[in-house]
């Protein structure tokens, strides 16, 4: 029986709802999710496995104009994905008026077939679909248009069907029962990221990192230990909050999550580390995963 597999990356500006539709597609939360934009800052893989199939999708980080040596990295890791791309889904927000001509200028250097991806219908009317779908199709003269609401789940499974019928023929590239190519530390530090960025304002969580520092396995407890790495010792203190009330909430909703992850018991310790200006420095980014 021949066997299809291929890679199929996510792109599109920050917010557009990348990490909702991968995680939709895949049936699994590979990527963070919060309303706030610019969440997702690595290349995250998830897999869906079929007898036959296997569908290797990236979501990226949301395509910005970088400002300093972290948002350099990120878009890095964007134009990584569109190279060994089969497919490449183009994920725009109905409701946005933006100039999409970064995100444009990068479709322009692949050859790969492009499909653009009209999400959050849900939240307009027939009239804007049909303008969005008109102004997309002349813009990029894509392959395929598909108008979704990721968060609803409503025309996902017409995505998926088209990847299917258009991947080239190839063995799997991953084992069959891998979901991702991130470790668990990965995610456990992507959760707690995840929370910081719905508790927080303002700058504090585009100024923060989160690293695993203890990942220990007993019999009847994981015992975890992280670093919340910040740029300021003022950062630092709105982290912990008063009398560690916030750092507190932190660790209990992260830890939930982990539990749930792992399917076990949890200790979390959280610390916070100032690193000034780590995300203009380039030895840092490289020991927290943003540099090869």
């Amino acid at each position: 029986m021949s066997h299809k597999a291929g890679f199929v990356s996510i792109i599109g500006k920050p917010n557009a709802g990348k990490s909702t539709l991968m995680n939709a597609l895949v049936g699994e939360k590979m990527s963070i999710i919060t309303p706030k934009a610019q969440t997702t800052r690595h290349r995250i893989i998830g897999i869906y496995n079929e007898e036959d199939i296997q569908i290797v999708f990236s979501d990226t980080p949301g395509v910005i104009k970088p400002n300093y040596s972290l948002q350099e990295s990120m878009m890095s890791f964007v134009q990584g994905s569109l190279i060994d791309a089969d497919i490449i889904l183009f994920v725009t927000d109905i409701n946005e008026r933006y100039d999409e001509n970064d995100v444009l200028e990068k479709l322009r250097k692949t050859s790969s077939p492009v499909i653009v991806i009209i999400n959050k219908m849900d939240k307009s009317t027939e009239e804007d679909v049909k303008a969005k779908y008109d102004y997309w199709k002349e813009t990029v003269n894509p392959e395929q248009i598909f108008a979704i609401s990721a968060l609803l789940g409503y025309g996902t499974d017409g995505i998926l069907d088209y990847i299917k019928s258009n991947l080239p023929e190839h063995a799997p590239y991953y084992e069959k029962d891998e979901l991702t190519d991130k470790s668990v530390r990965f995610f456990v530090s992507e959760m707690i990221r995840e929370k910081i960025f719905k508790l927080y304002d303002k700058e504090i969580p585009y100024s923060t990192e989160v690293i695993v520092t203890s990942y220990k396995e007993e019999a009847k407890i994981t015992r975890i230990a992280a670093e919340i790495i910040v740029e300021r010792d003022s950062q630092k203190n709105i982290i912990i909050g008063k009398a560690g009330e916030m750092i507190k909430k932190v660790g209990t909703y992260a830890r939930k999550d982990i539990e749930e992850f792992i399917d076990g018991k949890v200790f979390l310790e959280l610390f916070v580390k100032v690193i000034p200006d780590w995300r203009s420095k380039k030895n840092y980014l490289k020991s927290f995963g943003y540099e090869d």
